[in-house]
């Protein structure tokens, strides 16, 4: 289980390395721009990511994962109006989570704990917030595709080069 841990903590840097490579390929107006009035801008689905991550890594192991000063809907509003905010906060719902996570103990995993009144594991609740994270990341990374167009510098394997990426990996 202590595999389970260094592996979980690794995807979690991932994901938040996807984004922040999305960060730094897009300008200040992009990461406010949104397709449409239901949809999202990479600003609000930080402060969705924040908020959540506050929320559930806060007092992880002894505390229901949803605050009551948590304000979620409030997430989903403009309210961050500057890059510096918006890493601002990004930075604190990821130095919340890795304080949190790095606390964790094997032991601890087949714990139960509480997201909005519902019992989960450690491993169970590490594992829905690690979908959670990757789902608002892919869209993040989709909208920074989105607006960058032909701009945009591949995270992963670009486009038409998964021959050639897969020749050099089994060169080695």
């Amino acid at each position: 289980m202590h595999d389970y841990l260094t592996s979980v903590k690794k995807r979690f840097e991932l994901e938040k390395i996807l984004a922040e490579k999305t960060f730094e390929q897009i300008n200040d107006e992009a990461l406010f721009w949104q397709y449409n009035e239901e949809s999202n801008s990479i600003a609000i689905i930080v402060q969705h990511l924040a908020g959540n991550m506050l929320s559930r890594w806060t007092d992880f192991l002894t505390t229901d994962g949803e605050k009551p000063w948590r304000e979620r809907d409030a997430e989903f509003e403009n309210n961050i109006i500057t890059r510096q905010a918006l890493i601002a906060s990004w930075d604190r719902g990821w130095d919340c989570l890795f304080n949190s996570l790095n606390l964790v103990q094997v032991d601890d995993l087949d714990k139960e704990i509480f997201i909005r009144n519902e019992s989960h594991t450690v491993i169970d609740a590490i594992n829905r917030q690690l979908v959670h994270v990757a789902y608002h990341v892919g869209q993040i990374v989709f909208i920074g595709k989105m607006v960058s167009g032909s701009n945009w510098t591949a995270l992963t394997i670009p486009k038409g080069k998964s021959a050639a990426f897969n020749a050099e990996k089994f060169n080695k």
